[in-house]
């Protein structure tokens, strides 16, 4: 991938989910729009990776404690806006979801992988799992930043407990035989 694709690929991934969960719910101007600085920031975070690729095999556990925090934090992002704009839990939910999920579904989709999130390990669950929580404990009356913190840390052990542990989903295959 030449310098631009790696730019590009870096935006869709952090600001995707953002994006496209803007404009399922109607959420207007689009958040990014508003913060031209998040682009900067993206693009020059995505063209870090190149001096940093070379260390990628040594520094994997560390990547994936960054995409972990990355996946909790959007989800929690994506409950957020839903709830000030009034939607209802299962709508909030799946806002939350959107977020946390549809940059790197985009990611995986532009770099000609299938999904991490349709594979088998724990990832779209832990984001499920956290928007539930996040939403539960708003019920309950949990003043919003103790929510965030709580639903925050059970978030992201769950997803290190899962990578650390190896669980995953059951697998659906289908084989025509005929």
């Amino acid at each position: 991938m030449d310098i631009f694709g790696v730019a590009v690929v870096a935006f869709v991934t952090a600001l995707g989910g953002g994006t496209i969960r803007d404009l399922i719910l109607g959420h207007f101007p689009v958040g990014w729009t508003q913060h031209p600085e998040y682009i900067g920031l993206v693009v020059c975070a995505g063209l870090a990776t190149i001096v940093v690729a070379p260390y990628m095999v040594r520094l994997k556990r560390f990547f994936l404690a960054l995409d972990a925090m990355g996946l909790i934090a959007f989800s929690l992002i994506g409950c957020s806006v839903a709830m000030e704009m009034g939607y209802t839990a299962p709508v909030i939910i799946m806002s939350g979801m959107i977020t946390g999920i549809c940059g790197g579904v985009a990611r995986d989709v532009l770099c000609n992988q299938i999904p991490v999130v349709f594979r088998r390990e724990l990832y779209a669950v832990v984001s499920l799992a956290t928007c539930v929580l996040f939403i539960g404990l708003s019920t309950l009356g949990v003043a919003c930043d103790l929510n965030t913190a709580i639903s925050f840390a059970a978030g992201l052990a769950l997803r290190l407990l899962a990578i650390w542990r190896g669980w995953q989903l059951p697998v659906f295959s289908y084989r025509q035989s005929w």
